[in-house]
């Protein structure tokens, strides 16, 4: 199937709940629905939407479905949509306070906490090894740790990712630009945006959010790319009153008032900077390889005009990036039948070279990207990471040289501070004030978002 990237970010974007509703996500488990007929039945959840490539990536995944049940004659498949975003927090947060999850539900790396504090996962530490999941030796330990507590793993990662520049080559060359050197510094970024605004025509150089908590998402990454974090090592102390945080928000705000390079309008989320860029109007933005696949399929972009380069840093290479991901939760009640089918089934459909997700020639076969360095959920040098990648080399129908600065210049990643999204909230409101606010004391703005954050990490929530 096409690999199934909406949006793996700390945010909202598309509340719109579509397939099957909340309740038929509630397959209660050990009920005579989850061993009907001898068989045993799981509910999965964040299945591919009807729109998405025409229909086409939905049709690959019952395509696996069936061909899953064919080779697991004593399991049953019930695969349910729940929106766009597969979790759109306040929709997943409804989900775990009723309990209304799928046997087999999708989560990003930082919904761990919620989760386990809903008491809403199974310990599936008993069950998971190399045998049971192919592969799971060769992910790397950040996927598997942002799923893992205390020793005990709650999730299996299937996807991974790291923030790095994308840009649009179009505009580059429009604007007398070199699309094969793409900006490698802050500084650099700067230069170019202004030069992309200065085409005209409502063309920003450079766009970045501030609303919806994805704000404080870019924030994050912005700082890490400078050597700062949100938080210290320990979790414990906010951290974001600094040299690096002050950075990032003059950067911002120059950029808007002072070269007038980020266009008027603001507070922007997470499908408003896409659509303005699928519709050829931002030059650049920092996201993860995924995005291009957004603004393509839900945005009507084209993959010929956007290319990747790594993160930018403060006068040098970037410190650091911002790596997240999601996985797949088992729900607390889930039957051992459950959770061992469950875990076939994602080895299956996300875990195997040339299967589910990595199925690059039948994503070819139906006109599906197949070529864009999607996910680093494997380790670098891996047998398996090395298999899937000769795949794609092997099948893409993409110009891979747009992606090679990204892919051959990789940054340390980090990944997204503890209670993630109640500190990406906090930070929207620095963002939006020096995007919104000639005069914003940035300062100020730091002194209290530090503050707040604080307060965060004190309450543990």
């Amino acid at each position: 199937m096409s690999a199934r990237h909406y949006r793996k970010v700390a945010a909202v974007a598309l509340a719109t709940t579509v397939g099957l509703g909340l309740a038929a996500c509630g397959s209660s488990s050990g009920n005579a629905a989850a061993s009907a007929g001898g068989k045993t039945t799981i509910v999965v959840d964040c299945a591919p939407l009807k729109t998405d490539n025409g229909g086409k990536t939905l049709q690959q995944w019952n395509a696996d479905v069936a061909a899953f049940e064919k080779i697991h004659p004593d399991v049953v498949i019930r695969s349910i949509s729940v929106g766009a975003q597969c979790d759109n927090p306040p929709d997943f947060t409804a989900r775990l306070q009723g309990g209304t999850q799928a046997d087999v539900f999708y989560g990003y790396m930082t919904d761990l906490n919620q989760v386990l504090d809903a008491d809403q996962a199974a310990d599936i530490t008993k069950y998971v090894n190399k045998d049971t999941v192919p592969n799971w030796d060769q992910i790397t330990d950040v996927a598997k740790s942002a799923f893992t507590e205390d020793g005990k793993i709650y999730a299996v990662p299937f996807y991974s990712y790291t923030m790095g520049l994308v840009y649009n080559k179009k505009l580059f060359t429009q604007a007398g630009l070199d699309p094969s050197k793409p900006p490698a510094t802050w500084q650099d970024v700067r230069t170019a945006a202004k030069a992309i605004a200065a085409l005209g025509n409502g063309i920003v150089g450079y766009q970045d959010y501030s609303a919806q908590n994805t704000g404080g998402w870019h924030f994050t990454a912005e700082l890490y790319a400078r050597g700062g974090a949100d938080v210290s090592a320990d979790g414990k102390t906010a951290t974001v009153n600094t040299p690096q945080a002050q950075a990032v928000l003059q950067t911002l705000h120059d950029m808007r008032f002072v070269d007038n390079s980020m266009g008027a309008k603001q507070l922007l989320g997470w499908a408003d900077l896409l659509n303005n860029a699928g519709g050829g109007k931002v030059g650049m933005y920092i996201g993860a390889p995924d995005t291009v696949q957004s603004i393509v399929n839900q945005f009507k972009g084209s993959y010929a005009d956007w290319a990747m380069a790594p993160m930018p840093g403060d006068n040098g290479p970037a410190q650091a990036t911002l790596g997240g991901g999601n996985g797949y939760f088992f729900k607390k009640g889930d039957t051992p039948a459950q959770i061992k089918a469950g875990l076939e089934w994602l080895s299956f459909e996300e875990l195997t070279p040339g299967q589910g997700q990595f199925n690059y020639v039948a994503q070819k076969a139906e006109g599906l990207p197949v070529g864009l360095p999607l996910s680093q959920l494997f380790t670098v040098g891996s047998a398996t990471g090395k298999q899937i990648d000769t795949l794609a080399q092997q099948n893409t129908n993409l110009t891979l040289t747009d992606y090679a600065p990204y892919v051959n210049n990789p940054v340390k990643a980090i990944i997204e501070p503890p209670n993630a999204q109640a500190i990406y909230a906090v930070l929207d409101g620095p963002m939006g004030a020096v995007l919104t606010q000639p005069n914003a004391n940035i300062t100020q703005l730091l002194s209290d978002a530090n503050t707040k954050i604080q307060t965060i990490l004190s309450q543990g929530s």
